[in-house]
């Protein structure tokens, strides 16, 4: 494996350890519960603005919003009295189940990436710095950073293979316009190979190839999301050395 491809693999999880390392340089239950009382903040937090992320994406392309589902249990019995598309309840955390895109696949790939804007401008510089405070604002910072800097990975077979999806069934159709690639497309890559492959419904080889290369491609998007935000933090924080003790 060449040597930049390696670091870039294995980058996100070293500077989360570095971020870790710094947090408890002075061992403490203190760092540890501030560690996890932050990223439990944190994730409450960033799940309902993630949705509602989406949907500005999406109305800030061009796209209209009619229905998003956000669970009770992340704001969605508040979130809708106050936004008319919000409904409260979902099998997801939350879902943007109601959107038109006007079948413009710009609009779409904003619609899907949009909430990530946050791993490249937040979350990753913020991981970053954890490695650079002392251990109790560490503690802090890394807690906060983990849900939006590791978004896209968690997201894998989610947004990311939808993204990656939305590409591939679009260049796939051009080659083959006879073939309908579009059903391909999605945002949950379990469901869909379930569905396609598992519940004997026929299928073709060209179906196996797009739903492969989506998800290679869903992986290649997932990891230039996090070298984007390290090179945002290498912008805010490029001279700054682990120093803090």
């Amino acid at each position: 494996m060449p040597c930049n491809l390696k670091i870039i693999l294995i980058r996100p999880f070293e500077d989360f350890l570095s971020g870790l390392e710094q947090s408890l340089r002075h061992f403490s239950v203190i760092n540890i519960a501030l560690i996890i009382l932050s990223f439990a903040f944190s994730w409450w937090i960033y799940v309902p603005i993630h949705e509602l992320l989406h949907a500005s994406g999406c109305i800030i392309g061009g796209g209209t919003v009619t229905e998003l589902e956000i669970s009770p249990l992340y704001g969605g019995a508040l979130l809708e009295r106050i936004i008319p598309f919000v409904s409260s309840g979902s099998e997801y955390a939350g879902q943007l189940t109601g959107f038109d895109t006007h079948g413009n696949d710009l609009i779409y790939l904003l619609t899907v990436f949009f909430p990530y804007l946050l791993t490249i401008f937040i979350g990753v510089p913020l991981l970053k710095s954890a490695a650079n405070s002392t251990s109790v604002i560490s503690s802090i910072k890394l807690g906060i950073a983990l849900p939006m800097a590791f978004a896209p990975f968690i997201s894998f077979s989610g947004d990311y293979f939808e993204l990656g999806s939305i590409i591939v069934t679009r260049i796939a159709s051009a080659i083959q316009p006879s073939s309908d690639f579009s059903r391909l497309i999605s945002d949950d890559l379990f469901k869909l190979a379930d569905d396609t492959f598992f519940s004997g419904a026929s299928y073709s080889t060209g179906d196996i190839i797009t739903v492969a290369l989506s998800f290679i491609l869903g992986i290649v998007l997932v990891y230039l999301t996090y070298v984007a935000g390290v090179l945002v933090s290498g912008v805010l924080y490029g001279g700054a050395k682990k120093t803090a003790t």
